[in-house]
């Protein structure tokens, strides 16, 4: 991009005098709110520990910028909305993100920034998703869950380059990778880099059986089900999770043969439709078996009858109860796992996978997804009972973390003043006091 040069900007006049712009106010940020951020992790603990994970070559006399203070800009930045590595060329003297840092001087560069993702490797992609499961566990302190419901899901992550491991997906209809994602509720366990060449469900297993063993170290008792859409119907996972008393509930797709065991069904239905031209929506239990399984097992079957005429729907569980109350209440809010994602790639560029290489596209992945554990645990933990307890990241973001801000320094204290037309002035102050622990917060 032509830099540009042109030192002074004019606009129309507000009440006869001119309006002049430049770029000359020195310490002043309009990521005011980055400290609440910061200091979300800081008690968390979070990027301290994921710094240690990853690889550091670099010789530890002669480094200006220590592992720790990288991860953290990178992370914070894009918490705040910054997604580009060349934002840093600039970035790096903003004196908020320097707050949240912990430095008072320049922070890295994007060259050195972009060389840290690069050191990336199996085994660091690996552990960052154990620590992803450590907080998810942490979360709960002292408090133990009794049921944990696994959402599982694969998205398209779009690639334009030349990147290592991309092909092009017929559903998708663009070259790309597919990322494998897990959730439990609102937060991760896995995020996952895989190419689009593959089966959607290739390695969910393996990653259903590792998560499972780290929650049954830490939670002997408690019951987990995992849940998924029929792209995820595996018979080897449903066999491992009936011999390891793992419940499940997930979507089958549909052939011939389930409908015609439900052909009496969708008959009523499209009866019930003639006489009140209304949708109707019927539901019963059905027992199929697969020429692969082992066994028969219990299918949910869902007939639903509109002016589009007959839409059956199945899922396959090891759940008991009414089929309705299954279908409507248990497996259809696995549908906002989808936002979680949607959260990672619209507001925290998750699909910013623009390495040539692999293992620092997965870091990429794991950076936007160290971000979200950030702000998810700002919502989850201290903004419950605000106008902002179910707002997604983009509206978090806007409403509390976007906020102009003038810093002095002296060498004494950082005095940060923050703008007096703010509307949100009540709300920092609250956060701040739940963050801090401050009696009345």
């Amino acid at each position: 991009m032509t830099e540009c040069i042109q030192q002074t900007f004019a606009f129309s006049n507000c009440e006869k005098k001119k309006v002049e712009v430049d770029f000359n106010g020195g310490n002043i940020s309009s990521d005011g709110g980055l400290l609440l951020i910061g200091e979300m992790d800081r008690q968390l603990n979070l990027l301290s520990r994921a710094a240690k994970i990853l690889p550091d070559n670099r010789d530890q006399s002669k480094i200006t910028h220590s592992q720790k203070s990288l991860l953290q800009q990178r992370v914070y930045a894009l918490a705040q909305g910054w997604e580009d590595l060349n934002d840093h060329d600039t970035l790096r003297d903003d004196p908020i993100l320097q707050t949240a840092v912990g430095k008072t001087k320049a922070l890295a560069s994007a060259p050195t920034l972009c060389r840290m993702e690069h050191r990336s490797d199996r085994h660091a992609a690996i552990e960052l998703n154990r620590l992803l499961i450590q907080t998810f566990i942490e979360s709960y302190g002292d408090k133990p869950p009794t049921e944990l419901i696994l959402d599982f899901d694969a998205t398209d992550d779009s690639v334009h380059g030349d990147q290592i491991g991309k092909f092009f997906h017929g559903y998708y209809k663009s070259y790309c990778f597919l990322p494998l994602y897990i959730f439990c509720e609102s937060q991760p366990l896995l995020a996952w880099l895989r190419p689009a060449n593959i089966d959607g469900a290739r390695g969910a297993w393996l990653a259903l059986r590792w998560i499972v063993t780290q929650l049954r170290e830490a939670w002997p008792e408690v019951k987990i089900t995992w849940r998924a859409d029929s792209g995820f119907c595996r018979w080897r996972m449903l066999v491992w999770s009936e011999k390891n008393d793992i419940d499940y509930i997930v979507g089958i797709a549909r052939n011939q043969r389930l409908e015609k065991l439900v052909e009496y069904l969708s008959n009523d239905a499209a009866r019930q439709y003639e006489q009140t031209n209304a949708k109707v929506r019927l539901f019963s239990w059905v027992q199929y078996g697969a020429k692969k399984w082992d066994h028969p097992r219990l299918i949910v079957a869902k007939v639903e009858h509109t002016s589009q005429g007959r839409n059956p729907r199945f899922i396959i569980t090891t759940l008991k109860g009414d089929a309705k109350e299954l279908y409507d209440d248990l497996y259809c809010p696995r549908g906002d796992m989808e936002n979680r994602i949607k959260e990672q790639q619209l507001g925290l560029f998750a699909d910013r996978t623009s390495c040539h290489k692999w293992w620092p596209n997965q870091l990429r992945l794991l950076i936007s997804t160290l971000a979200y554990v950030l702000v998810d645990s700002l919502r989850r933990d201290v903004l419950i009972g605000t106008e902002l307890e179910s707002a997604q990241v983009t509206r978090i973001r806007l409403e509390l973390l976007k906020i102009g801000a003038v810093v002095v320094r002296n060498t004494r204290r950082i005095k940060i003043h923050l703008s007096s037309s703010w509307p949100r002035r009540r709300l920092f102050q609250c956060v701040h006091k739940r963050l801090l622990r401050i009696p009345g917060g």
